[in-house]
């Protein structure tokens, strides 16, 4: 059976093709813009042909969304070492939050040039549409490392939400990030330094009496806003706490 395009038998030599015509397309994404660069000037600046760059990709989006799988394959190599060896929460979010900052680095003028696709929600680039789906869920497995491997007590019914609302914490720093130009994003890496501690200090407060109502009433308005059919219902409340 003759394989899709964009679907390709990953060995290390067509991972090498695929990942140089990725940095290929980046950069001229930054020199000229994503509207104006097409698959055949990509092509020809890495020394493919149009056949083979469509082979791999089989549309600019879907070579987007190669930057996307890239970058959340670079984010989590670039956290192991802390995952493997910290086991405070605060410790492992921030380090893994300076990391996606780090190995994003490159990348950050490419910011500006797609972020007004990706803010359409209707556009394939769109971090929440299902072509970003594999990138999403790589990061919020991550985040579930995170809080797994981590000492910190959590509200049961809080907890299994928590790895997709950590992510979606990410977005927003990855948005303030976007817009960010102080020199090495200092900025940026402070948002990340006073707000980890808060998380920190309200995942903590989720266990307590007085707390857990209102807790459990955020996961449940996330979850309806994630949900394709939310319940609606102004008296729906989430079932009873322990």
């Amino acid at each position: 059976m003759a394989e899709s395009p964009g679907t390709v038998v990953r060995t290390p030599k067509s991972e090498a093709t695929r990942t140089l015509i990725v940095e290929t397309a980046l950069r001229l994404f930054q020199e000229h813009g994503y509207a104006k660069t097409t698959m055949r000037a990509i092509a020809k600046e890495a020394g493919v042909s149009v056949g083979n760059a469509y082979y791999y990709f089989s549309s600019k989006e879907q070579l987007v969304q190669g930057f996307y799988d890239r970058i959340a394959q670079l984010h989590g190599q670039a956290c192991e070492e802390a995952l493997r060896t910290e086991h405070e929460f605060g410790r492992r979010l921030s380090a893994v939050m300076h990391g996606w900052i780090d190995v994003a680095a490159p990348y950050h003028e490419f910011g500006k040039q797609f972020f007004v696709n990706a803010a359409d929600p209707d556009s394939p680039l769109s971090p929440f549409s299902a072509q970003s789906s594999p990138a999403r869920e790589a990061q919020v497995a991550l985040h579930r490392r995170v809080l797994d491997g981590s000492t910190v007590k959590v509200d049961t019914e809080l907890r299994p939400e928590l790895p997709e609302l950590l992510w979606l914490y990410e977005m927003g720093v990855v948005l303030f990030w976007v817009h960010d130009r102080s020199p090495g994003c200092r900025k940026t890496r402070l948002l990340v330094d006073r707000t980890v501690p808060l998380i920190e200090r309200v995942i903590g407060l989720s266990r307590l009496r007085l707390l857990r109502p209102v807790t459990r009433d955020i996961v449940r308005l996330v979850g309806d806003l994630v949900r394709a059919e939310p319940d609606l219902r102004p008296d729906a409340r989430p079932g009873p706490t322990a």
